[in-house]
Parts: structure tokens; C-alpha cells; sequence
């Protein structure tokens, strides 16, 4: 997918949105910095693979680290494990570094981190590694229809 795609569906979901454009970054602590937002409200969007072979989106703050064995439990499967950012990027249909909490190519079940619903908006990647996307965090609830859960630790 590209860009324009991503936007497309923000509006045709009547989606309140703010693009952020930034030098072209993958590391969520590097897109925070360069665009001056905090990264505590910055996401990782980890696509994710769960032991029977569904795909899953997990939503954590951009300061923490993702706890898979919290996740599977949310889900209520035995195992969920990272995908390699070849594959994730083939899965969402954006590059990791780039990947929204909303709006892929392929369909995936979405855990969100509980911290999260505390902001309003919260930042995402915005299809491309050298933009950010704002969305309320509402929306990314609704369309998602994301699990609330703890899956998130100190790093």
C-alpha cells in the first residue's frame, strides 16, 4: 500500500488525522526526537503471528518493550510471536517504520496496550518512514476493535 492509500482510508472512515513529515527514520525513539513528539505517545505497531497462524497488530508505547506471553493471554493463545520486518511489511502493506495502528493491507486482529487510552491522540507511523501520523485514540479503538490489555514492560 502506499501513502495515499492510508489516507484514503482515514477519510473514507471520517477519521481526524494530522500528518507529521520528518527526515526518514525506522526506530521509534529516533522519530520521536526528529519530530518533537514524546515517545510515550509514539506507538510501535509490531505485526505479530500467533501460534495457530493469525495475524495480529500489537500497539505499544514507543518508550516500553512489548510482552508477547501478556499478549497471548489477552488473545487467549498459547504463543505469539514477532514477524521478521520482511514479512511484516508484507502483511500490513507498509514498511516497519512506517506502519500505522489502522488501515492495512491485510486484515489483523489489534491488541492495544492499556497505558495508550490515557492520550487523546497518539502518533503512529504514517506509511512511510518519513512521516508520522496523529489519531485520536478513539478511532484506532473503533476501527480496529482493538483487545485492551497490559502487553507492555519497561525497557
Amino acid at each position: 500500500m502506499n501513502p495515499s492509500d492510508l489516507e484514503e482510508y482515514l477519510k473514507k472512515n471520517r477519521v481526524w488525522y494530522r500528518f507529521i513529515h520528518k527526515p526518514e527514520t525506522i526506530h521509534t525513539a529516533d522519530a520521536a526526537k526528529v519530530a518533537g513528539v514524546e515517545i510515550r505517545r509514539l506507538t510501535k505497531n509490531l505485526v505479530s503471528e500467533t501460534d495457530g497462524g493469525e495475524y495480529v497488530l500489537l500497539i505499544v508505547p514507543g518508550d516500553r518493550r512489548v510482552n508477547l506471553k501478556a499478549a497471548a493471554r489477552a488473545l487467549g493463545v498459547r504463543r505469539v510471536r514477532l514477524v521478521s520486518f520482511e514479512r511484516a511489511g508484507e502483511i500490513s502493506g507498509y514498511p516497519p517504520g512506517g506502519t500505522p495502528s489502522i488501515g492495512h493491507k491485510t486484515p489483523m486482529k489489534t491488541v492495544i496496550d492499556k497505558s495508550l487510552l490515557k492520550y487523546e491522540t497518539i502518533y503512529c507511523g504514517g506509511g512511510s518512514r518519513d512521516r508520522l501520523l496523529e489519531l485520536k485514540t478513539k478511532d484506532v479503538l473503533r476501527l480496529s476493535r482493538a483487545v485492551v490489555a497490559e502487553i507492555s514492560k519497561s525497557v
